[in-house]
Order: structure tokens, then C-alpha cells, then sequence
């Protein structure tokens, strides 16, 4: 997934009403941004954190730019979950998600379950649709020297996240396929886990719609100015 246009750094002043983002660019100005990330962003969002922000191509838009990577270190991280679906999508339409292949339609924001709808929706002949639910996951807690970093997800509670696993597990009791597909938004991680102290329910959630028949794929990025890129899949905590 590239960037529409050239990414523009700058230093991060503040984050606050969980959206907005006060950011200080390299010539000086201050600008208000988006920050379209839901979550706590733990460990992302400290002052003074070297951040790059994206441009509106729409000129009547409230704010004109858009929060879209942090420098945390070690690698940069996606921190706009919206990426999440379109990355993953044209990974698989490139042919790169082999866990995922053999199908020949793909459709997005299909109605499912009780009043949501599914990331994405695989089809083709002969095969039961498979339901994909895609999470952004950007927590890392762990220091720089650890022998195996992991990502973590969530990194605050989500009771929707708890309801979409049921609604998958849902898909497979009524005879299709479901997948729940964690994208490490960064690259210096070697392993995914759920993170039970921040949300023990979702933990609780994910381990039923595993036991249930819900499949779990957890794959990491390339993460970059110029683009957001699926890189190779990384392996579950049980």
C-alpha cells in the first residue's frame, strides 16, 4: 500500500481526545492532525516522538493532515488502523497470503452476524466463503535487548473486538470459513500474543472462537515513508 503522496515529518507535541494529534513539522509550524487510531497507542504517542504525517487531497476537510507513522525505535510503525484492510487486501490479491489462496473474488464491508460487517469476504466456486476480520496491532512492550520481541494486541479493551470473534466463531458452526488476521503494523517484532491483563475478555473471547474453528493468521509489515507493505507471517503465543 503506498502513500498517495510524499509523507511530511515532523515531532509529535501531543495526542488528546483519543483523535487529535498537535504536531510540530520541520520548518517550525504547528499543525493540528487526525490520529486515526481508536486504541491507547501505548508506547507510540510520548512527546517529542518523530512522526510523519500525510496530506488531505480534499481542501474543505477540518484538518488537512493525517497522523500516519511513529519513529518507535527499532522500526517505524503504521499507526492508522484504516491501512489495515488495504493492506491485507492487496496482499492477497497479489497472490503473497498463501493461507488464503484459491479464491477468486474478494469483497469488502459485507454484512454479517448481528448488525456488522466483515473485513473481508473471500468467494469462489466449489469453496464455502471465508470470512476475514482484520486488527491493526502496533503494542510492543517489551525493551530493545529482548531475545524474541512480540507484539501484543489489544492494547486497550475492545468489547467489539470480543463480539466479532463470536460472530466468526458463529460463521463456522453455520458451515463457513473464518479467519481472524492480526497485521503487526512494524517490524522489529518476532511473535504475536493477546495481551489477557489489558483485555482478560477478549483473551477470554479469542480463546473460545479458536476452540470453536476460527483459524488465526498473524503476519508483520514493511513500514516506510513511501509504504505499508505485508512482509511474512509471524507465529501465535498459545
Amino acid at each position: 500500500m503506498k502513500f498517495a503522496d510524499p509523507l511530511l515529518s515532523g515531532r509529535l507535541l501531543r495526542r488528546y481526545k483519543r483523535f487529535l494529534s498537535d504536531i510540530e513539522l520541520q520548518d517550525g509550524a504547528e499543525v493540528t492532525a487526525h490520529c486515526p487510531n481508536p486504541g491507547s497507542m501505548m508506547g507510540l504517542a510520548e512527546p517529542g516522538m518523530a512522526v510523519w504525517l500525510s496530506p488531505s487531497r480534499n481542501p474543505a476537510r477540518k484538518l488537512a493532515f493525517t497522523w500516519e507513522l511513529v519513529d518507535a525505535g527499532p522500526s517505524l510503525v503504521g499507526i492508522n488502523t484504516g491501512w489495515a484492510n488495504a493492506v491485507v487486501a492487496e496482499a492477497w490479491q497479489d497472490g503473497r497470503i498463501a493461507e488464503l489462496a484459491g479464491y477468486r473474488d474478494l469483497r469488502r464491508e459485507v454484512r454479517y452476524g448481528k448488525n456488522s460487517r466483515v473485513d473481508l469476504l473471500l468467494e469462489g466456486p466449489g469453496r464455502e466463503a471465508c470470512y476475514v476480520e482484520i486488527k491493526s496491532v502496533t503494542l510492543r512492550r517489551d525493551g530493545e535487548e529482548a531475545a524474541s520481541p512480540r507484539a501484543e494486541f489489544p492494547d486497550a479493551v475492545t468489547a467489539r473486538g470480543a463480539k466479532h470473534l463470536g460472530e466468526l466463531a458463529q460463521v463456522v458452526e453455520d458451515g463457513g470459513r473464518a479467519v481472524m488476521f492480526y497485521l503487526v503494523q512494524r517490524g522489529d517484532c518476532g511473535r504475536v500474543a493477546i495481551a489477557s491483563d489489558i483485555d482478560p475478555v477478549y483473551a477470554r473471547a479469542f480463546a473460545e472462537a479458536r476452540q470453536r474453528g476460527v483459524e488465526v493468521f498473524c503476519y508483520d509489515c514493511s513500514v516506510g515513508p513511501e509504504a505499508i507493505e505485508l512482509r511474512q507471517p509471524l507465529p501465535l503465543d498459545d
